[in-house]
């Protein structure tokens, strides 16, 4: 699968345009998470951002360094802190952090992206995909008027990909809006791509997929596993 740079960079100006209208009251509302705000989930989008182009500054180095020195604390204390922010602070921010990113990016080299990361164990290819995943799944998290239908077919099927792993054995999933399906099990779940993806990722699919649907096992690990099976049958 290519690097997907440029979708990543397509990704943030959409969101900059999805957020643009925002007002105070607005980003003080309700997201589509439990318990978090549309400005928690803008924070959180904004420091993954900071976060990301310190790990992939330091990679680009040759250095390895955890995204937080405080670890799962001091992200949660730093979403917390901003998320009660004005629109107008999250934009800016926003642009601030998602621009720095691509600037680190834009300084790699093809030999570069396999460069390992501490953060999940990965290398800078998978900070790329992370972030491809966090715009794509949080705009529909942050509940304006940007659903799984935006996503692309290419984005939904590295969704699916990277999500499998939550799927029980003994299930398959067939895409009926293309050719893939994944795994190998008797029970088969048929939707459109996006859908798939929206209901692996735990969102609200535009068309609930067919067949039965098991419960789903907890979110998959960095860098993605092996894959039970991914074909294009």
């Amino acid at each position: 699968m290519r690097l997907p740079l440029n979708a990543v960079v397509e990704g943030h100006q959409y969101l900059r345009e999805a957020i643009s209208a925002l007002t105070d009251e607005q980003v003080a509302a309700p997201s589509l998470l439990p318990g978090w705000s549309r400005g928690h989930v803008l924070a959180h989008l904004t420091d993954n951002a900071r976060a990301f182009a310190r790990v992939s500054a330091h990679a680009l180095r040759g250095e390895l360094v955890d995204a937080y020195d405080g670890g799962q604390a001091e992200r949660d204390a730093i979403i917390e802190g901003l998320s009660g922010d004005s629109a107008e602070q999250h934009r800016a921010r926003l642009d601030r952090h998602s621009a720095a990113l691509e600037a680190v990016w834009s300084q790699a080299t093809d030999a570069d992206w396999d460069r390992p990361v501490r953060f999940r164990n990965g290398d800078l290819a998978g900070i790329v995909r992370m972030r491809w995943r966090e715009i794509w799944i949080h705009l529909v998290d942050l509940d304006v008027g940007v659903g799984p239908q935006q996503w692309q077919p290419e984005f939904s099927a590295h969704a699916i990909d990277f999500l499998l792993p939550r799927l029980p054995e003994g299930f398959t999933l067939r895409q009926t809006d293309g050719p893939r399906t994944w795994a190998t099990g008797p029970a088969e779940i048929s939707g459109r791509a996006h859908d798939l993806a929206a209901w692996l990722a735990g969102r609200t699919p535009e068309r609930t997929p067919t067949g039965p649907l098991p419960e789903l096992g907890p979110w998959p690990p960095h860098p993605i596993p092996d894959q039970r099976s991914s074909t294009h049958g």
